[in-house]
């Protein structure tokens, strides 16, 4: 009995003793993979941990069974040992023929395939698709439609294959009900509301998702409040809250905003304070343009901080940081500042990398850049080079910012991510104007040709008074510089017989080459050969008669702009400058000089009243000829409202028709106001003061001649609509001071759609 005892006691010691891979077995000879059909055998045993002859551990077999999980090859895994075999069973995850959508109505099938993850011919699995049903329901939520669903079905196929269809209830949009401000003092409920983007619905906004309700949305809000705030002198302003109920049925939102508005401040002082050695404060002193007294603006101390930056750079500082240093004085009510002018880091750029592109070119993107690899690193110019790349309007989402780099310290890395969007554009169009009547137009344009940056455009127009066909191209960057240069060819047939009793026709070309001298001067040439044909003659006056035939031109023309308006489209401060000249004689049959000098000047009176004053003086000296009614001056319509198209011009005293002048002098005074409608309807007021005049014809008898250069001055008012068909404008112009001979128009008209 004490032998057995003694002999249970020593074979445990050499049980414990054994290691445990023994003592689950032994080794596996073989492991058998069994359930797979397009799968390769020994592709499962390559993502196992334990292979064929090594021993048996369970631990082991258990990441084996993970790791074939995490594949997402298989719908199941099961692994089990028959002596020393393992046998893996695996059923595999079946492959999606075809991504189907059903109930989708607002948004198309090609946005939704832009959004999900899984495609045709790829393993289906249903953490995917559960990550895809996500991104649909917050594609629908950002479109305000809090109320979709979507579920995902499965149709079995053959050979371990599936159709995945997605069937969508969009539900109806949740439209934001109210938007209410707690806090508020200085601007009411209704001027705030038009700051937001966000706006209430209503049954005129059917064109628009801006009365949907969107989170992101709000979040942008805020940021254009504290904007609005922070640009009237409210300094202390912040958003204390921004929340969105739902309204108990589920079918609208309410957003309440509270506020605090602060003080109102003012500029004080503005001084600088330059640490750099031989730079002097005294250089920089005009660039503050904050005048005392005046209204604080967190836009303007941004754009002084701009100028700042780039004067000192070009000045051979290559690394500048500009802080400005706010003081407040809460007993006046003022804010001093004080910009201190720095030494920055002594940061360069490593290297720019693009990510994005797929058909735009990298060097596109490149040459728009202020910043190359190796410069001195310039936050100003990484901000330009971000703006200059948002307006080529060839992407949807442009973002630039700046990385270290891991090679050193004194390196960055600047990130360039675009999101490319259609540039191609086919238009239609229909419209009505005073001077061209009816009006159908279309054009094939391409903005971004091949993805180089090319703008290629074919247009015709067809209308009772004015037709053409043209043809353009531009190559914004000619032999890899800064000069934009193209070419137009053209074909206009214009009927005058209402002003001037004859038909005449243009077919042509021309080369032009633009560049800027700086930042705001812009330098542009041309070349042009034409022939105008002067044809379909209904008149007895002798000066129009023996304009009839064809005459060719060859001319060369240059004009030197300065452009500081905040917008070309739609100004509300800032002025340019235009000189142009034109000399015809290199060749062909016509000879002159002409001349022209336009500007304008535009002022903010009040909160979205704006003053624009503007002018154009014209001139035309025919070198040893006579200048043809097709080159001379005509006033009226368009250029001074209250007169007919040709209304202001020399007239032949028996048939009435106009001759035109040899010089002009136009200008106009308007204000631009509100009306009281909602913003978005883009519903405006004018009242306006055109005064114009033009010089005599040159015809060698006077005295059959009506003509005056005597000034005219005609005031009115209208309304212009910024319809979603197209610009829409009416004026009513009453001469005062005006000739007998001349012609009036008092109502003027012009609408154009495209689509």
């Amino acid at each position: 009995m004490r032998f057995v005892l003694w002999t249970a006691v020593l074979l445990g010691i050499l049980a414990g003793m054994m290691p445990a891979s023994a003592q689950e077995g032994g080794r596996i000879r073989s492991i058998s993979i069994l359930g797979t059909q397009r799968i390769e055998i020994e592709t499962v045993k390559s993502y196992m941990t334990i292979a064929e002859g090594d021993l048996y551990d369970s631990d082991r077999v258990n990441r084996s069974l993970k790791a074939l999980f995490n594949t997402g090859l298989f719908q199941d895994v099961t692994i089990r040992r028959e002596g020393d075999q393992l046998v893996v069973r695996v059923v595999e995850n079946p492959i999606i023929n075809r991504i189907a959508f059903e109930g989708n109505n607002r948004i198309k099938d090609d946005q939704l395939n832009a959004e999900v993850q899984l495609r045709p011919r790829t393993v289906y699995t249903r953490s995917k698709v559960q990550a895809d049903v996500k991104r649909m329901l917050e594609l629908y939520r950002r479109g305000g439609r809090f109320a979709a669903t979507v579920e995902p079905k499965i149709i079995q196929l053959e050979q371990n294959r599936v159709d995945l269809v997605y069937e969508i209830s969009e539900g109806q949009p949740t439209y934001v009900r109210r938007i209410a401000f707690v806090g508020n003092k200085r601007y009411d409920q209704d001027r705030l509301r038009e700051v937001l983007q966000t706006k209430e619905e209503r049954w005129y906004r059917f064109l628009t998702t801006d009365d949907t309700y969107d989170p992101d949305r709000v979040t942008y809000d805020r940021e254009l409040l504290r904007r609005f705030f922070l640009k009237h002198g409210f300094a202390d302003f912040r958003v204390s809250s921004a929340i969105a109920e739902l309204t108990p049925s589920r079918e609208g939102f309410f957003i309440t905003y509270t506020i605090d508005e602060g003080e109102r401040y003012k500029f004080g002082t503005s001084t600088i304070n330059a640490e750099l050695r031989d730079l002097k404060p005294e250089d920089l002193q005009p660039l503050l343009v904050s005048q005392p007294g005046d209204w604080y603006n967190a836009d303007q101390v941004e754009d002084i901080v701009q100028k700042l930056v780039d004067a000192v750079g070009t000045k051979g500082y290559a690394f500048v940081d500009v802080k400005p240093q706010v003081r407040r004085n809460r007993e006046t009510q003022t804010i001093d500042i004080t910009y201190d002018v720095k030494e920055g880091p002594r940061v360069f750029v490593e290297r720019i990398d693009i990510s994005g592109n797929v058909r735009t070119l990298d060097r596109v993107i490149r040459r728009e850049f202020r910043l190359v690899e190796g410069d001195a690193f310039n936050s100003a110019k990484l901000r330009r080079s971000r703006q200059r790349l948002k307006d080529l309007n060839f992407f949807e989402k442009a973002e630039v910012n700046n990385v270290p780099s891991d090679s050193a310290p004194d390196r960055t890395i600047i990130k360039v991510d675009v999101q490319e969007k259609s540039t191609g554009e086919l238009m239609f169009g229909v419209g009505w104007a005073s001077s061209a009547g009816p009006i159908i137009e279309a054009s094939l344009r391409e903005r971004n040709l091949l993805g180089r940056g090319q703008d290629l455009r074919l247009g015709a127009g067809l209308g009772t008074k004015r037709s053409s066909l043209d043809l353009s191209f531009t190559e914004p960057y000619f032999m890899d510089r800064e000069v934009a240069a193209g070419f137009d060819a053209f074909i206009i047939d214009r009927k005058m017989q209402r002003e001037s009793s004859y038909d005449a026709s243009s077919i042509g070309a021309d080369l032009r080459a633009g560049y800027r001298l700086s930042e705001n001067l812009r330098q542009d040439w041309m070349y042009t050969v034409k022939q105008d044909t002067v044809k379909g003659v209904n008149s007895t006056s002798i000066y129009v008669q023996e304009q009839i035939g064809s005459k060719i031109t060859s001319s060369v023309g240059q004009s030197l702009t300065y452009d500081r308006r905040d917008s070309r489209v739609d100004p509300t401060e800032g002025y340019f400058i235009r000189l142009g000249t034109e000399g015809a004689g290199l060749g062909g049959d016509i000879r002159y000089l002409r001349g022209s000098l336009s500007g304008g000047q535009y002022f903010t009176l009040t909160d979205k009243v704006i003053l624009g004053v503007t002018s154009t003086l014209g001139y035309i000296h025919g070198l040893d000829q006579r200048v043809r009614i097709t080159d001379r001056f005509f006033v009226g319509g368009d250029n001074l409202r209250g007169f007919a198209n040709g209304g202001i011009s020399p007239r032949d005293s028996v048939t009435g028709d106009a001759l035109g002048g040899l010089w002009q002098a136009v200008g106009s005074a308007q204000v631009k106001f509100p009306i009281g409608l909602p913003e978005e309807f883009g519903v405006a007021g004018q009242a306006f003061t055109d005064i114009g005049t033009v010089g005599p014809t040159d015809t060698q008898d006077t005295t059959t001649v009506n003509q005056s250069s005597s000034i005219r001055v005609a005031p009115g008012i209208g309304v212009s609509w910024k319809s979603p068909m197209g610009p829409v404008s009416a004026d009513i112009g009453y001469p005062i001071v005006k000739e007998k001979f001349d012609k009036k128009e008092f109502f003027r008209f012009n609408f154009g759609t495209k689509f």
